[in-house]
């Protein structure tokens, strides 16, 4: 069972969406702090949902974050015994990076696609000052940007899209960030490892970004909420659910739709 974290199941501040009156909110539970402050949340209902789920199967948390990101967050219940991290490019056994899945991974990324110098020089290059903030290159593997949105010029994405795809790289805007990332660079071959050695016979699957699709396709069943990327494009599959509760909410109604399909397959 793999699912992607922000904006699926933890949400900043800003993505909770809690559009009831403010008696009628639900109480949170902070699961990261950055720079000495609170930053991703989930309910205290959405919390016992994921220990249930922790202790009754295979949890596998799924990010695009690095291995340090990932490690401000703690979830609710026993630590999962896999992870995957940057997108697919670790995955972690017991909090540490299995050194032959990186093997395989940079094997692959040397094979299949342009050097990551030659696509961080292009986004460098072609970047304008007046609305890039930041630019990053994440365990070494794929590169992105922090933008301000709203000065970011239509077209821009497109363009550095279609610059990306002959190369083997393929581009991704999601909030204030432009990913860039190698194709052969996905969750779902790591799920898809992580359900080999776990010998599973099902894969279930959540997630709200296009960096998600792929392992939303990849999984027997899967959920996506009603916001994020994959929702304003419209985006679909046969095995994929689509919820209408967006944010906070969302994220404990995937867990409670991850816990009953858990307990099918099971038998509970």
């Amino acid at each position: 069972m793999a699912s992607d974290l922000d904006r699926t199941l933890i949400y900043s501040a800003a993505a909770l969406q809690l559009s009831m009156p403010d008696a009628e909110a639900p109480r949170l539970l902070c699961v990261e702090v950055y720079g000495h402050k609170p930053l991703s949340y989930m309910t205290e209902k959405a919390a016992a949902l994921l220990d249930e789920l922790a202790r009754s199967t295979v949890f596998v948390p799924t990010t695009t974050r690095t291995r340090e990101q990932y490690g401000r967050i703690h979830l609710p219940g026993p630590a999962p015994r896999y992870a995957i991290c940057a997108n697919g490019g670790h995955i972690l056994v017991d909090g540490v990076s299995d050194p032959d899945w990186q093997t395989q991974v940079a094997r692959r990324l040397a094979d299949e696609c342009a050097t990551l110098a030659e696509v961080r020089a292009h986004l460098v290059a072609t970047a304008d000052p007046a609305w890039l903030l930041k630019e990053r290159v994440a365990e070494n593997v794929f590169a992105y940007l922090v933008v301000e949105r709203s000065l970011l010029p239509d077209g821009w994405v497109k363009e550095l899209a279609a610059w990306a795809d002959p190369r083997g790289w393929t581009v991704s805007l999601q909030g204030r960030k432009i990913y860039a990332v190698p194709k052969p660079l996905t969750k779902s071959a790591a799920m898809n490892e992580v359900a080999r050695r776990c010998g599973a016979t099902t894969t279930l699957a959540a997630g709200d970004s296009l960096l998600d699709a792929d392992l939303l396709l990849a999984a027997d069943h899967a959920w996506r909420p009603g916001h994020g990327e994959l929702a304003d494009s419209g985006w679909r599959a046969p095995n994929v659910q689509v919820l209408r509760e967006r944010g906070v909410a969302a994220g404990e109604e995937i867990l409670s739709r991850l816990l009953r399909a858990s307990a099918r397959r099971t038998g509970r």
